[in-house]
């Protein structure tokens, strides 16, 4: 599954493996020094006005790695990170407009796809059928259906999947979950999660018009229905519609959600539900809720997910997090590290004592995304597992998915694992599917 070994010898010759900083493998950490070209990786990257590129410059601080090619349907978007690549490295990518021009390239070991959520299924089944690994950005699939596709593919090819969830590679993230895992909160009744977005403002009503110069407005729409262009659902704002993606709920709580999945050690929901609206911003462009709640059922605990637009003062008075609530204390971990709240129980003099030992505090410093294409380069080099692989991506983006079709039907769902549906509920299985495909673009079956 790694790249090959020779194309790695000067890079990799360090003889016994030497772990530095984060556990990472001393070569995965970017040193400036110069790499002969027959050492390099090279690669593309899909999709380039936001994540897209901010992965290809991380990618670019690491040893040896070249950024080869660049797509993007935005003609001033792809010329811009063209020749700012250009002086990041001592290589000018090539810039394409169609994504399988670029994959058909056989000189690059691995892409990024940081297009909108609708196009990651073809594209990212696309490279592994170029024999190509991939970064992929979360989420990983606009529905439940295209992330079973996109799992079953990644499987049968064999090829690397990492997907763009970063904190997979945060260390206070990780410590924060051995916590969990060591048993001293005590039993776990309920898990909290949550993204207060305060930054978020409303879409204002604009009405439909040209498609901008330079841009292939068809090959962005892709596989979506049909539609006149609007600048509210274009570039960044394709957030809040459902044919391009699942609003807050998918684009950060999949970040978050995944840490509840993973303190918990959870298989699948017995059954969600989902009620919400749009109450802070009704009369906006957007058609996802700026305000939702959503409980999961577990055997032997909740978890719950909320998400507001336009304020920032959630739960624990932290915009975004996880909060693991047990008999002896509850752990709240976000983006700027975790702290753990003692229960408190009588004493034998009638006081209160605290009901565990209360772990010191955690200063964050580094990157946690440049953490996590650091994995994903000693991944390649057969050094390292995937921090978040495939089925990594694909448990929190079903499971996000679970919730918003719950709030689209309005009841509660139960879940069949075995028969990968929704229990009883046509409505809830065409939504599981997600949206129809535009010829002549066609999912693949597996």
């Amino acid at each position: 599954m790694s790249i090959s070994r020779r194309r790695f010898a000067r890079t990799a010759a360090l003889g016994a493996l030497v772990y530095g900083f984060q556990g990472l493998p001393a070569f995965a950490r970017p040193s400036g020094r110069r790499v002969a070209p027959s050492d390099q990786v090279r690669f593309g990257a899909i999709g380039v006005n936001g994540m897209g590129w901010a992965n290809a410059k991380s990618f670019l601080k690491i040893d040896g790695f070249r950024c080869a090619a660049l797509c993007d349907v935005d003609a001033g978007v792809l010329s811009g990170c063209v020749a700012d690549a250009e002086k990041l490295q001592e290589l000018r990518p090539e810039g394409y407009r169609d994504y399988r021009q670029l994959l058909d390239r056989d000189d690059l070991d691995f892409v990024i796809i940081g297009t909108p959520d609708h196009w990651h299924p073809l594209m990212m089944l696309d490279a592994v059928a170029s024999g190509k690994h991939v970064y992929c950005e979360k989420p990983m699939a606009n529905s439940i259906g295209e992330a079973d596709v996109m799992l079953a593919g990644a499987r049968r090819s064999g090829k690397l999947v990492q997907i763009g969830q970063w904190q997979r590679s945060g260390p206070h993230w990780r410590h924060a979950m051995e916590f969990v895992h060591s048993g001293a909160l005590g039993n776990i009744r309920t898990v909290k999660t949550w993204a207060y977005q305060g930054w978020m403002k409303p879409v204002p009503v604009k009405p439909d018009g040209p498609v901008p110069d330079g841009v292939d407005y068809d090959m962005w729409l892709g596989p979506a229905p049909t539609r006149p262009f609007n600048p509210n659902r274009f570039h960044f704002n394709f957030r809040w519609f459902w044919d391009y993606a699942g609003g807050l709920m998918t684009d950060w709580g999949v970040h978050i959600l995944d840490f509840a999945l993973y303190g918990m050690k959870a298989g699948w929901p017995k059954s969600v539900m989902a009620i919400g609206g749009k109450f802070a911003y009704p009369d906006d462009a957007s058609e996802t809720p700026d305000t939702l709640q959503a409980v999961y059922e577990y055997d032997g605990f909740t978890m719950l997910w909320e998400h507001a637009t336009g304020i920032d003062l959630g739960p624990y008075r932290r915009t975004h997090g996880v909060a693991f609530i047990g008999n002896n204390g509850t752990l709240v971990v976000d983006r700027d590290g975790w702290e753990v709240i003692a229960e408190t129980e009588s004493d034998a003099t009638g006081g209160r004592r605290l009901k565990l030992e209360v772990p010191p505090g955690e200063q964050v410093q580094g990157s946690d995304l440049d953490r996590h294409t650091q994995n994903f380069a000693a991944a390649l080099r057969g050094e390292a597992s995937l921090n978040a692989d495939i089925a990594v991506g694909h448990k929190v983006a079903v499971t996000a998915h679970m919730g918003n079709v719950a709030f689209r039907t309005g009841r509660r769902l139960y879940w069949d694992e075995t028969n990968r549906s929704f229990l009883g509920d046509e409505e809830a299985n065409r939504l599981r599917a997600g949206v129809a495909y535009r010829a002549p673009w066609k999912l693949p079956a597996f």
